[in-house]
C-alpha cells in the first residue's frame, strides 16, 4: 500500500510540474507571438525562453499550429471565466463588458497577441484564420441575441437595431484595443482608457448600462 501511495504521489507531482510547465511555455508563446506574429515565432525560441530543448516543448505541443491553438483557447478561456463570474454575481451585459475591457488593460501580452493575430488570419491559409471566423461569428450572434432579449425588456435607447449594433459593439472593442496599444509610450493622461469609452458608447445603446463603480 505504501509503494502504491508513493507512486501516486510521484504521478501527481509529475502532473502538477507538467501543468505548470505547460503554462510557462503559453505565457512565452503569448509574448513571442505578439512580438514577431505566428509566421515570424520558431518553437525553438519559444522552447530557449522557457529553458527546454526543442523536442521537450514538442512533447508538450507537437506543432507550432498547436501551440497557437492552444494559446488562442487560453485567451477565451480567461475571458470566459470573468464574464461568467460577472454575470453570476447580477452584473449586467454592459457592466460586464466594461469589466472585460478594464481587466484585459492589466493583460497587454493577451492584448497583442489578439490583435497581432486577428490581422494575421485574415488570409484563408492561416492556421488561425478558423478560429477567427468562427470567433467573429459567434460573438456577433452572442452579442445580438444580448441586444434582441433587452429590446424585448425596452432596455434599448429608441432607435437602435441589435444586428448593427452588436457589429458596432464587437468592432469598438477590437479597435479600441489596438488605438490602446499605440498610446501606451504617450503620458499616462494621454493613453486610450478602453474602458471609459466602451461605457460612453454602451451608454447610447442601453437605457440600463450597469455602471461600475468598483
Amino acid at each position: 500500500m505504501g509503494g502504491m501511495t508513493a507512486t501516486t504521489d510521484a504521478a501527481r507531482r509529475g502532473y502538477a510540474k507538467g501543468r505548470a510547465k505547460r503554462e510557462e511555455i503559453l505565457q512565452a508563446a503569448i509574448g513571442l507571438f505578439a512580438e514577431t506574429g505566428y509566421h515570424g515565432a520558431s518553437l525553438r525560441e519559444i522552447a530557449g525562453r522557457v529553458g527546454i530543448s526543442h523536442p521537450g516543448l514538442l512533447h508538450h505541443f507537437p506543432t507550432k499550429a498547436a501551440l497557437l491553438e492552444a494559446v488562442l483557447e487560453h485567451r477565451d478561456a480567461v475571458d470566459r471565466a470573468d464574464i461568467e463570474d460577472d454575470r453570476e454575481q447580477g452584473r449586467s451585459v454592459p457592466e460586464s463588458l466594461v469589466r472585460l475591457v478594464r481587466r484585459n488593460a492589466l493583460r497587454r501580452p493577451i492584448v497583442e497577441v489578439f490583435a497581432v493575430l486577428a490581422a494575421e488570419a485574415t488570409s484563408p491559409d492561416h492556421p488561425a484564420h478558423e478560429y477567427f471566423a468562427r470567433r467573429y461569428a459567434t460573438t456577433l450572434a452572442d452579442s445580438r441575441a444580448d441586444l434582441e432579449r433587452a429590446a424585448a425588456e425596452g432596455r434599448l435607447r429608441p432607435g437602435v437595431e441589435p444586428a448593427a449594433a452588436a457589429r458596432a459593439i464587437v468592432a469598438l472593442m477590437d479597435g479600441l484595443q489596438v488605438q490602446w496599444l499605440y498610446s501606451l509610450d504617450r503620458p499616462k493622461g494621454d493613453r486610450v482608457d478602453m474602458a471609459a469609452d466602451l461605457e460612453a458608447f454602451l451608454a447610447m445603446v442601453y437605457t440600463d448600462r450597469g455602471r461600475d463603480t468598483a
